[in-house]
């Protein structure tokens, strides 16, 4: 009986682990985990940080895809609507730039979708001819002292990513204008890892092989 209470004693002074729930740490949000949390909470100069801070990314992929600037800005202000109105379903420990981007890229289908008559129309996000994998050559890497001439060689690459099926041209502009990681185009554009690099490789050769023919011309 007295062994009993000793230990009855001792059970109510110790300090047991904790659940495993307990003990978890929260991790910190991010700036814009937070800024998202207050928009959704019905703070809209918290969103309206959020598409300051987004609406150049947003709009360039809009513009990337639509090849029309009136179309692209309605575009980008409608991606922007339906990410306030999809707020609540934000993960806070994502990043918010795929999100947001993934969500105009949406809208730009669909616009291009209706603009397209179905009997012409061709799935967007096929998988095209493609070839190895070369280097993009860098559009700001000087070609000489010239300063015409380097003008002369954006444009050509310039022309040479709008040729690009549209998948390469987006893949294209999301990595090297965005400055995307893999990882966040794969989220943007809702494909693997892997098909992301394959579809960068392929769009660079295409470009690499489309310079050297515009070199080669009389």
């Amino acid at each position: 009986m007295v062994a009993a209470l000793a230990l009855g004693g001792i059970a109510s002074q110790v300090s047991w682990p904790m659940s495993k729930r307990e003990v978890e740490v929260e991790v910190p949000l991010s700036r814009e985990a937070k800024l998202a949390r207050s928009a959704a909470e019905g703070r809209r100069e918290a969103f309206a940080a959020l598409v300051d801070e987004h609406k150049r990314s947003v709009y360039g992929l809009c513009l990337r895809l639509l090849a029309d600037p009136e179309e692209a800005r309605d575009a980008a202000q409608e991606a922007f609507a339906r990410a306030y109105a999809a707020l609540p379903g934000f993960d806070p420990s994502q990043p918010f730039a795929p999100w947001v981007l993934r969500i105009a890229r949406n809208h730009c289908l669909d616009v291009l979708r209706r603009r397209i008559p179905s009997r012409a129309r061709v799935e967007l996000d096929a998988e095209p001819d493609g070839g190895g994998a070369i280097d993009l050559p860098d559009p700001q890497a000087a070609r000489g002292d010239d300063a015409l001439e380097a003008a002369q060689a954006r444009d050509a690459l310039g022309t040479a990513v709008a040729a690009l099926p549209a998948n390469y041209r987006e893949v294209v502009h999301l990595f090297h204008v965005e400055q995307l990681s893999y990882k966040e185009i794969a989220e943007t554009m809702g494909i693997p890892i892997g098909t992301v690099m394959t579809w960068l490789h392929r769009a660079r050769s295409k470009l690499r092989q489309a310079l050297e023919d515009k070199e080669v011309r009389p």
